[in-house]
């Protein structure tokens, strides 16, 4: 015969029972039903949130077939039922999983809005994150990343213990941290203390600008005046994260301005290289120069458009055969310009600025004729497209570096052949004395000639590089004809040295004053420099010495 329980037996097992039904009274709660799942099918936008929520927290055997059903359209509604989704050929219970019979005509389908979808994907992505595939996981973390508000903070935390990938560990770092800002703090409680500024020392030390938005709020006041982050401790410490993050975002946009300053004084460059020389050498205010770059970026194009027609799949390196396309084309123009116009009307520089004025318009012509009047494109290979993010907010673009690099190869090629061949030799002895050089056997007119068409090649080699920061057009070389003189007097005549300085300078000055002013008042700042420059040092940065500065 079974004994009856003591007195002293019963209370026990009373209190294991309320302790039993005490955890177990979570999985109760978060366990589905089709009245949770409902309010998805009606209109009321808050009644959807507040349903994807409870989804959200349901267990992820119940919520995931929900997710990806809702992901796929395949999740509708059936009044008789309730929810249904489409398994195979066949619907079933949304939350059982069992087979179910619906009348004809009775399927609803949801209507989710793209912030709606937006909770959907960042939810769905969230039960992802314990996957043993590195891509399914690398995915599901870059979905949260863009939306970590609607991220489960406990099923990141759970992630965040088992990730071994230290790249997918810090953005899931930044995620919780999003996590615990967007709940509302449990005042007194020192576990959300403790993780409130574990999430602030996180999204300070991200260095993101939207970490920003993120810790902003914390430090704003309600209508009453009052803080609407009640913790002061937290307060300090997001105010220190935001002056680290400003500290840094001043630090990126100094370095992006003078990377930007770098990059516009590498086109000058290119653009004033050769009418450094030639102007130097002859004395001639040349305004056709800037056309020389015009016909070098579209001897690109040509170029680019025998590659694609004839040789496709060596499209990547057109510009190796483009490089010495654009100096031949504009070298040729620049020589027949000078034997033509330019060699009658030495000692007269009213006449051949007005002269290498109407060629200028004669050559812009003439392109129109050929390839219209419309801009054209011209490709980046593969090799130069793209960029690198090198502070956050801050990208710096491949051809860009590349143009960089070229230009100061441009320089490395005209020092070289200025100081080590006997073509400059004869520049350097006409341009210090065109008299004792002829005297000498020099051929001076030859030296003018050759000299000239270099300097419009140097020109065509600076057309092949704007052509892959920008479309070609007709007025190309109008844009930067201005510039270039004012590099060549800022930085002094004939003088490759005064020339790279010149128009570096101006390019980092540019930069720096275009965010407050803007281009156009930025160009008139520099204009205003460069003459009361000029007013106290009239031979530029670096003298020349010869024909031209005794003139």
């Amino acid at each position: 015969m079974r004994q009856p329980l003591s007195n002293t037996a019963v209370p026990w097992l009373r209190a294991i029972l309320a302790v039993l039904l005490l955890a177990a009274a979570p999985l109760w709660a978060a366990a589905l039903t089709q009245a949770d799942l409902k309010p998805l099918a009606e209109d009321d936008f808050d009644a959807k949130t507040a349903a994807l929520t409870a989804l959200a927290k349901a267990p992820p055997e119940q919520a995931g077939p929900i997710f990806k059903a809702l992901q796929d359209d395949a999740l509708q509604f059936a009044p008789s039922v309730g929810m249904v989704r489409q398994d195979g050929d066949k619907l079933v219970d949304a939350i059982s999983g069992k087979p179910v019979t619906v009348k004809a005509g009775e399927l609803e389908s949801l209507t989710l809005n793209n912030s709606l979808r937006a909770l959907v994907d960042s939810a769905a992505s969230s039960l992802l994150l314990q996957s043993p595939d590195i891509a399914v996981r690398t995915q599901a973390v870059n979905t949260l990343f863009a939306q970590p508000e609607s991220a489960s903070r406990a099923s990141v935390e759970a992630a965040r213990k088992n990730e071994a990938d230290p790249g997918l560990r810090a953005k899931l770092d930044v995620i919780w941290a999003n996590t615990v800002l967007a709940e509302s703090p449990a005042e007194g409680d020192r576990a959300t203390h403790d993780a409130r500024l574990e999430a602030i020392r996180i999204l300070g030390s991200d260095s993101n600008p939207q970490s920003r938005q993120k810790l902003a709020p914390l430090m704003e006041r309600d209508s009453a005046g009052k803080y609407r982050e009640p913790d002061a401790d937290v307060r300090l410490a997001a105010q220190q994260a935001l002056d680290t993050l400003r500290s840094d975002q001043r630090r990126a946009e100094l370095i992006g301005n003078m990377f930007a300053g770098l990059s516009l004084g590498s086109v000058l460059l290119l653009a004033a290289l050769g009418l450094a020389i030639t102007y130097g050498l002859i004395g001639v205010i040349n305004m056709a120069h800037g056309e020389f770059l015009m016909i070098g970026a579209y001897a690109t194009y040509v170029v680019q458009t025998l590659f694609r027609a004839y040789a496709p799949g060596a499209f990547d390196w057109y510009l190796l055969a483009a490089l010495p396309a654009s100096f031949l084309a504009a070298g040729i123009v620049g020589f027949v310009l000078e034997r033509l116009v330019l060699r009658h009307l030495y000692g007269r520089p009213l006449e051949t600025l007005l002269a290498t004025f109407g060629v200028s318009l004669l050559l812009m012509q003439a392109v129109r004729t050929l390839f219209g009047a419309q801009n054209v494109e011209v490709a980046n290979p593969v090799w130069m497209s793209g960029g690198m993010e090198w502070l956050p907010g801050m990208v710096i673009p491949y051809n860009r570096v590349v143009i960089i690099l070229f230009a100061l190869g441009v320089v490395a090629v005209a020092w070289a052949v200025l100081n080590r061949t006997r073509l400059g030799l004869f520049v350097r002895a006409t341009t210090q004395n065109r008299t004792m050089a002829a005297c000498v056997g020099v051929r001076t007119w030859k030296v003018d000639s050759y000299a000239f068409a270099f300097g419009a090649g140097i020109a065509g080699l600076g057309g092949c590089a704007l052509s892959q920061i920008g479309n070609v057009g007709p007025d190309l070389g109008q844009a930067y004809i201005i510039d270039s003189f004012m590099v060549v007097v800022l930085g002094g005549v004939g003088q490759l040295a005064g020339t790279i300085v010149g128009a570096f300078g101006l390019g980092i000055i540019n930069k720096f004053i275009e965010p407050f002013y803007g281009a156009v008042l930025a160009k008139i700042f520099v204009l205003v420099l460069i003459v009361l420059f000029i007013q106290k040092r009239p031979q530029g940065l670096f003298a020349l010495k010869g024909r031209s500065a005794e003139a």
